[in-house]
């Protein structure tokens, strides 16, 4: 079994793991070729394990202790002894049963638990070694730790499953909305009947832009494809936001103010990703806010350049507030379901700024306004 290394300490790389006990010194042709593999296997950042026919260990290598947490020599023990083991239902799993299950293909709804709900993935792949008589003398396993790559791959499969639904409302709408159009054309309908039909449709398509460019935005940032800093002015950027934005703010009465202190100077960051996240910030607060004011803030404090952005909007209940970083989530509240939108900005948002190294900080009472802001560190 693994031993008792405290819990912070577990499958820590940088710990320097002690080289499996040296074979026995017996200068048989056999020895050398066990050691000679034992240095290949040592070489080998996937745990591998040789067992005989019995589920007793013969060879294994320093990544598997890596995985199992120990140092201990496991030569001559029993897979039974050293390997906790168990499925997606938490009910105990014997390696060597899976030789029966697994033969070729890897297996990968096993989970090796270190306990107090500490637990991997892995994935197993098994295959025998055969003699000159093609009899099996043992198997070989092949061990890795996958909970990273299952959880992505759950992640995406959920993600497209919910994007599909998604989509299905608004291309509904969109057909059915063209469809109506076309019908009324050949019965010779008024344009101004026609109109509140194609209206709902580009509503519609609208919606549908923006949940595009919103994936889009996302995939470029798993992708890591705009990762690269380069130096951005931050004065003339907050300047340029503040033009593209302050007509619309002006379209629906309110007063969009810039209040820059001091002079920030040049940053070094990824433009696409501190851009989009404060453009979600002030079309956000420009949507939801009826009348009075939004203000941009930036300055220095100690930690670093101090982003802001203030409304004087309808605020976020304490309910909403727990759930507004979720994917598609869209609060209950009339006044934001009175508005189009995604749901997907501020989980796009989120994910740019663990990108960006920041944390994002959300103040925000009901029928108050709102306050988004985070701190770009300088170095």
């Amino acid at each position: 079994m693994a031993d008792n290394t405290p819990k912070t300490t577990r499958r820590s790389k940088l710990r320097k793991l002690l080289n499996p006990s040296p074979l026995p010194a017996v200068t048989t042709p056999e020895a050398t070729v066990d050691q000679q593999l034992l240095a290949v296997l040592n070489s080998i950042s996937v745990g591998m394990l040789k067992v005989d026919t019995h589920g007793v260990i013969r060879l294994y290598n320093a990544a598997l202790l890596n995985l199992l947490d120990t140092n201990i020599n496991l030569v001559g023990k029993k897979t039974s002894d050293i390997f906790r083991l168990i499925n997606d239902k938490k009910q105990p799993v014997e390696l060597m049963d899976l030789v029966k299950k697994t033969y070729g293909v890897r297996n990968d709804d096993t989970f090796l638990n270190y306990g107090d709900d500490d637990a991997i993935r892995l994935g197993i792949l098994i295959n025998p070694i055969r003699t000159a008589r093609n009899d099996i003398d043992g198997y070989i396993f092949v061990i890795e730790d996958i909970t990273k790559e299952k959880g992505l791959e759950e992640e995406r499969d959920e993600f497209i499953s919910v994007v599909s639904h998604e989509l299905r409302t608004p291309i509904a709408i969109s057909e059915g909305s063209i469809s109506n159009a076309q019908l009324l054309l050949e019965r010779g309908a008024e344009p101004s009947i026609l109109k509140s039909t194609f209206d709902e449709a580009h509503t519609q398509i609208l919606y549908l832009a923006n949940m595009v460019n919103d994936l889009g935005t996302l995939s470029r940032a798993e992708r890591g494809v705009c990762d690269a800093k380069e130096p951005i002015d931050i004065d003339k950027l907050a300047h340029e936001l503040y033009a593209k934005y302050e007509l619309r703010a002006a379209q629906k009465n309110l007063h969009f103010n810039l209040n820059v202190v001091g002079r920030i100077g040049v940053v070094a960051t990824s433009r696409l990703y501190l851009e989009e996240i404060l453009q979600n910030f002030i079309t956000n607060s420009i949507k939801y806010t009826q009348e009075g004011t939004v203000t941009l803030t930036i300055r220095k404090n100690a930690s670093g350049v101090l982003f802001a952005v203030k409304d004087t909007g309808i605020g976020i209940s304490k309910t909403d507030l727990k759930r507004i970083f979720e994917k598609f989530y869209r609060s209950e509240d009339y006044r934001t379901r009175e508005s189009s939108g995604t749901g997907l900005g501020l989980y796009v948002v989120q994910k740019l700024a663990r990108k960006l190294g920041v944390t994002i900080k959300v103040d925000s009472h009901l029928n108050h306004g709102s306050t988004f802001s985070f701190v770009l560190p300088l170095r």
